[in-house]
């Protein structure tokens, strides 16, 4: 973990052997906004993963100030989800993500952006593919997006790729089928992609002894490479 001059605290990924933040910096990059969880084992591994398909940097910002939900809360029993909601909303985790486009640009003369998001991120990358929104970003993919609202999807101006699955609370079925119309009329490429037999979650912390999970897993990141090959 690296920290910005803002003193955000960073995951940076490389293809580079070398972790070194001075090292690692190639014409491309991708912001990593993560779930709830934050900057924990399978967002790292995601990270890199996309950082060697792509050999370019990945950026995952710290969006709750060191007070992610630990990895292990949800296994443990009820987790206080809505507190937390309350406690990192648009109006604390935005300006974080400028900070990051920020940094980029400037510091690291980057100008050739995209972003993914999982679950609680993909809100946000749908936020900054607006028009506006000091963003950047050619294209953005996100995996069983949560919380995003209809005006937000209704106003992106960048190409955007979504893997859902077939078991959803929060992005239901309903919500896939007004996310597509929505999505129609914005006059950008898209893509949604849906998973049978997987879950919320799937695509960054299947359960990889499983086979279908796994396969799942390894699809929804595929279709996130293919996405940015033609996008990006």
């Amino acid at each position: 973990m690296t920290e910005f001059p803002e003193a955000i605290s960073t995951y940076f990924a490389s293809p580079n052997t070398d972790n070194d933040a001075a090292s690692i910096w190639s014409d491309t990059a991708i912001i990593f906004i993560t779930d709830v969880l934050g900057i924990y084992i399978n967002a790292k591994l995601q990270a890199d993963l996309f950082a060697q398909t792509f050999k370019c940097t990945v950026v995952m910002p710290d969006l709750f100030n060191g007070g992610a939900i630990p990895a292990d809360a949800f296994d443990k029993g009820p987790v206080d989800l809505k507190s937390f909601l309350e406690r990192h909303t648009v109006d604390t985790v935005d300006p974080i993500i400028e900070k990051t486009i920020k940094y980029l640009q400037e510091d690291k003369k980057i100008q050739k952006i995209g972003a993914v998001g999982y679950c609680f991120g993909g809100k946000y990358v749908v936020r900054f593919l607006a028009e506006g929104r000091t963003s950047v970003f050619k294209a953005g993919y996100i995996a069983h997006p949560s919380f995003v609202t209809e005006d937000e999807l209704a106003a992106i101006k960048k190409p955007l790729a979504i893997s859902a699955c077939e078991t959803d609370a929060i992005f239901t079925r309903d919500l896939r089928y007004k996310s597509e119309h929505i999505l129609s009329k914005t006059g950008q490429p898209y893509q949604m992609n849906l998973f049978s037999g997987v879950s919320h979650g799937f695509a960054v912390k299947s359960e990889l002894t499983s086979r279908h999970e796994k396969w799942c897993k390894e699809q929804a990141f595929a279709q996130a490479v293919t996405w940015f090959k033609e996008y990006l």
